[in-house]
């Protein structure tokens, strides 16, 4: 037996999966409002609803997180106090939050509620969990990549609540670092949107397409003792777009089975075969595994092949999910006296008065029909444990005048009990937050005048590439890729460039994941890189906690995926004194004027990575080399993505098939007036390098028109946007 205690969490995509939920055994739900939540096609309540649902909840001992776990804008973010207000005041018991503006923004005006940071932080280890807390945040959700030995960590180094996915399906990018959907067809996962492209087939290697992006579904319920000895303390469960049925049966084999370890312990801990057959029948998808918990990655994670149609969505039937909770009563008859009722629930004790109880003239009334009538609790979250009943003989009240009396008392006892959960703000005296009282921000008219000089940078990913940007008039800085930082002909092109070139700024950029084993190599290359290098380029939270802990005292400049979406975003990014920051991918030009990156830094130019992944193609699809390689996977359009692996880091990244080219839109962007230009090159040979650093440089510094060669390019999200 153990003290340890574990905390089921339930999916609840509708109201019915609450109830199924709650009365399967979860401790708490995850459920989404009518907005800014990552499953937006889910039937998610209105507000009257979630307000129904917290109070249910609450009734029942219960928990309810509600997701706000998108990127917002900032029309949106004007919006989002009054959003939040009403399930604030009614006791919601946690917000579960991506956007680092949103963070900051429900620390400051709803400072009594618990954040949860979500997955889409990606947050990869206890770095990460250390700064968030030190935020404010009192739970991490952490990236569901991780391995046992990063999670036991994550949770001794913070002291920290860890959430984890125990349960459902798994994506194949890194969550919070996917763009492909976005990017194919302005549906993005950033935004609740997600379209699942990685569960189409693809072609690689010169085979018949395979879903080789399709990761089985996650099921660990073989493993739970392991999960609960590495510090985990809330079990998760994905799957708030699945039936009621389905969230009723695994919330209901999790609960089994957490209780029976916590009671028992690890050595009479076995799973029945018929349970395991239960829990995995009742969503045939794509089969199961036990995910990264174990291992990096591995082909027998994938699902390569389709099931039959028949098999893909097995659902139970037949439960109606009531669940009533446990009370006590008492009810005093007395004739010629007021009719009394006393309720207790876990400590609560509520009196309720009735009509005048009469003497009977004809036909008395019987203790039994008296119990009967009010162990009626109908609709109620309350039946009767114990009731007792004193009255006198020979006494009448009409049966309608009990039925006030139960309905009465049991509403005083429901009052009572949510009542502790309330939260009261004063709406006369509470300051409202800059985003409400200035309404929707307009294009700033804090612009630099038109005519200063906007610099370009490149970022390279090869020597050649390094040495064509060096030999090419105009560029500012250089970003070389951490892979290469320290490669001795980059070394020696830098020193040399340094005594008569034009470059004024070199950067190293960090890895896009930073897990124990960048960590390593960044330890062994760190004095390197801080003597030869003025900057960094981060792109997550571990790499900036890292440098910070070293003492790193030169510039450090975030990229796009350390998202400024909105203005308190920008904000909180700053505050962290961080030099630069990279404007997000998915603004169109109008919310970037609105967001205002006048000052910032904007990619325009390069082949943009969609996903970042612990799993690797070349070893799925032909198995592990140990190098960095190059594969491509051609989907059915014939559209090529480029998936390169950094083996020195273990993680692919996947690039969407046609580089960004923002040549045209020369007008737009010297009216946003970035300090910044970007230019990303990734497989571009040094002529190419050249070639197009040569564009940019005369369109935007010497406001030359230029003619474009015929090429297959992509505008991105610069005109459409994302919803």
């Amino acid at each position: 037996m153990t003290n340890r205690q574990v905390e089921i969490l339930a999916p609840a995509g509708s109201m019915e999966s609450l109830r199924a939920a709650v009365s399967a055994g979860a401790d708490a739900v995850y459920m989404g409002g009518s907005r800014f939540g990552a499953r937006a096609y889910a039937d998610n309540p209105g507000e009257e609803q979630l307000l129904q649902a917290i109070d249910y909840v609450h009734l029942h001992g219960r928990k309810l997180y509600m997701t706000v776990n998108t990127l917002l804008k900032d029309e949106e973010m004007a919006e989002l106090y009054d959003y939040l207000l009403p399930y604030y005041e009614r006791g919601l018991d946690a917000i579960i939050v991506q956007d680092t503006g949103v963070f900051d923004f429900v620390r400051k005006y709803f400072p009594e509620i618990p954040i949860h940071v979500s997955t889409q932080m990606t947050v990869t280890n206890a770095l990460g969990a250390e700064f968030f807390k030190a935020q404010g945040a009192e739970r991490i959700v952490p990236a569901r990549e991780l391995s046992l030995s990063e999670i036991r960590q994550m949770k001794e180094r913070t002291g920290m609540e860890i959430e984890c996915f125990v349960h459902g399906a798994l994506c194949y990018c890194y969550s919070g670092q996917c763009l492909m959907s976005s990017m194919i067809g302005g549906r993005s996962g950033n935004r609740g949107q997600c379209a699942q492209p990685c569960r189409l087939p693809y072609e690689t290697g010169g085979k018949k397409p395979q879903d080789i992006m399709s990761l089985k579904d996650l099921c660990t319920i073989e493993m739970l003792p392991e999960l609960l000895e590495a510090g985990i303390d809330s079990f998760k469960i994905e799957g708030r777009m699945k039936q009621p049925d389905y969230v009723y049966t695994v919330v209901r084999m999790y609960r089994k089975y957490a209780d029976l370890y916590l009671k028992y312990g690890k050595g009479a801990y076995k799973v029945s075969q018929e349970d395991i057959q239960t829990l995995q029948s009742v969503y045939r998808r794509r089969g199961y595994s036990k995910g990264y918990y174990t291992q990096h990655n591995g082909k027998e994670m994938i699902s390569l092949k389709r099931p039959s149609m028949e098999t893909e969505n097995v659902e139970t039937t037949g439960n109606d999910y009531k669940i009533k909770e446990k009370i006590n009563g008492e009810l005093i008859l007395f004739a010629e006296s007021s009719a009394k009722m006393y309720l207790e629930y876990k400590g609560l004790y509520v009196e309720c008065t009735g009509e005048m109880v009469q003497k009977a003239m004809k036909q008395p009334l019987s203790k039994e029909r008296v119990r009967k009538q009010m162990e009626k609790m109908g609709e109620t979250e309350f039946e009767f444990d114990h009731l007792d009943i004193r009255m006198n003989e020979n006494i009448f009240l009409p049966m309608q005048a009990l039925n006030e009396l139960r309905r009465e008392s049991a509403r005083l006892l429901k009052e009572k009990l949510l009542e502790s959960y309330r939260r009261n703000v004063d709406r006369e005296n509470t300051e409202l937050p800059e985003e409400k009282t200035a309404g929707k921000h307009s294009a700033s008219q804090a612009r630099r005048i038109q005519n200063e000089t906007t610099q370009v940078a490149v970022s390279v990913s090869n020597p050649e590439q390094l040495q064509a940007a060096l030999e090419t008039s105009g560029v500012s800085a250089v970003y070389v890729d951490g892979t290469i930082g320290l490669d001795s002909s980059v070394i020696q092109m830098i020193h040399r460039h340094r005594r008569s070139g034009s470059v004024k700024e070199f950067y190293v950029s960090m890895p896009y994941i930073f897990r124990e084993q960048s960590i390593r190599e960044m330890e062994k290359e760190y004095t390197g890189l801080e003597n030869l290098y003025d900057g960094v380029l981060i792109r997550n939270w571990e790499s900036y906690c890292w440098l910070v802990k070293k003492g790193y005292s030169k510039k450090i400049v975030s990229d796009y995926n350390l998202y400024v979406f909105n203005r308190r975003s920008r904000e909180f990014l700053m505050s962290q004194k961080i030099t630069g920051y990279t404007a997000p991918v998915e603004l169109n030009s109008r919310e970037l004027a609105t967001l205002d990156v006048s000052g910032a830094f904007l990619i325009v130019y390069g082949f943009q990575p969609v996903m970042i992944s612990a799993n690797c193609i070349q070893k799925n699809a032909g198995g592990c080399t140990k190098k960095d390689g190059t594969q491509y996977l051609t989907d059915r359009y014939k559209k090529k993505f480029m998936v390169k692996n950094y083996c020195k880091y273990c993680y692919n990244i996947t690039y969407n098939p046609d580089p960004l080219m923002l040549l045209h839109q020369k007008e737009e962007i010297i009216r946003l007036a970035p300090a910044v230009l970007r230019l990303d090159f990734v497989i571009e040979s040094a002529r190419q390098v050249r070639k197009i650093i040569e564009w940019y440089t005369k369109t935007f510094l010497d406001r030359e028109t230029i003619t474009i060669p015929d090429m297959e390019y992509t505008k991105g999200h610069f005109k459409r946007g994302v919803k």
